[in-house]
């Protein structure tokens, strides 16, 4: 029997998809999943895929999965269409198997690393310190605005936190080329098998709703995890230390809202706040990473829990790929 899976969206929603996969496994044992995904590395090693397909390389795919296999499934519809998902009904993972017909009995996301990734991968980041790592930006490449309030970190809080462990840890900034870098930090951008390596080599972690924080649920890597706009009960984890952020302080403008109340690209329009300093105390994190905010941070000031200076200016350079 074959079941194909379709997986719509990001790294991270594939990332998800590990689990919905073990899922169908579980209820269906011993049959082939085919995940159509823009990120079949994802799924490299996964003993509950049987192969990946990209998106856009579909050719003779009716012939090869379908013409004469009258038993083959199709899990082909977007569970963030769903009205249980819509709804909030449920976190998407669990959403996504029981609209196609399968029990969710807790599974969560699985990342399978190699010896061999392991040990060469390693090599790139080989620091003098133990690593804090953060992602504190997200979206797709190439962003208008490249700060997105619903979904990053504010300028000011990433910096303090940033602050709080350059002199006690070599601070890995998760990024891409034409992202913010914020100060102190070693900037990496590396493809998603390293990627996982760099986080199961980390001490700590500060991250927002992107892939990072789904890597590290899939690596069993408890980590500080950011919300805004989105919420942990839909796309984030118990293991998770999730902080979320402060009510919102103002009357949003929600005429352009259509299934959630606001846009996770952050338009200007939407902003709920007065200022950026509102949406988080920055207390609680630096608590959820076992730090106490009234000790100094790393250019001998205290912590502010409220930030008053405008954000630092961003490093213009683009950061070295790591190879």
């Amino acid at each position: 029997m074959k079941i194909v899976l379709q997986v719509i969206g990001g790294i991270g929603k594939s990332v998800m998809a590990t689990a919905v996969c073990k899922a169908i496994q579980t209820q269906y044992p011993g049959c082939k999943i085919i995940v159509i995904t823009g990120y079949p590395d994802v799924f490299i090693g996964n003993p509950w895929v049987y192969k990946t397909v990209m998106e856009h390389e579909l050719a003779y795919f009716y012939r090869e999965h379908y013409m004469d296999q009258p038993d083959t499934q199709f899990f082909m519809l977007d569970p963030y269409l769903s009205n249980a998902f819509i709804r909030r009904e449920g976190h998407l993972i669990k959403v996504w198997c029981e609209m196609n017909g399968i029990k969710y009995n807790g599974e969560l996301p699985e990342i399978y690393l190699n010896h061999k990734e392991k040990t060469s991968f390693s090599t790139l980041f080989r620091f003098p310190k133990p690593i804090f790592l953060i992602q504190p930006f997200g979206g797709t490449p190439n962003q208008t605005d490249k700060y997105s309030w619903p979904r990053d970190l504010p300028y000011n809080v990433a910096q303090n936190v940033v602050n709080a462990y350059a002199a006690t840890h070599t601070v890995v900034q998760i990024c891409r080329r034409d992202q913010h870098i914020l100060q102190h930090v070693v900037p990496v951008e590396v493809e998603f098998r390293a990627l996982c390596v760099l986080i199961a080599m980390s001490q700590k972690r500060l991250l927002i709703d992107s892939c990072g924080q789904h890597i590290a649920a899939a690596l069993g890597l408890p980590s500080v995890v950011c919300w805004i706009a989105n919420v942990p009960s839909q796309f984030g984890y118990d293991m998770h230390t999730n902080i979320v952020a402060n009510p919102p302080t103002q009357q949003p403008e929600l005429r352009n809202a259509i299934l959630s109340m606001y846009n996770t690209m952050g338009f200007e329009k939407e902003f709920p706040y007065a200022n950026e300093e509102e949406i988080f105390d920055i207390a609680p994190i630096l608590a959820g990473l076992g730090h106490d905010a009234a000790q100094p941070v790393g250019n001998g000031q205290p912590v502010k829990q409220r930030l008053t200076n405008p954000a630092p200016a961003a490093n213009k350079k683009s950061p070295k790929k790591k190879r």
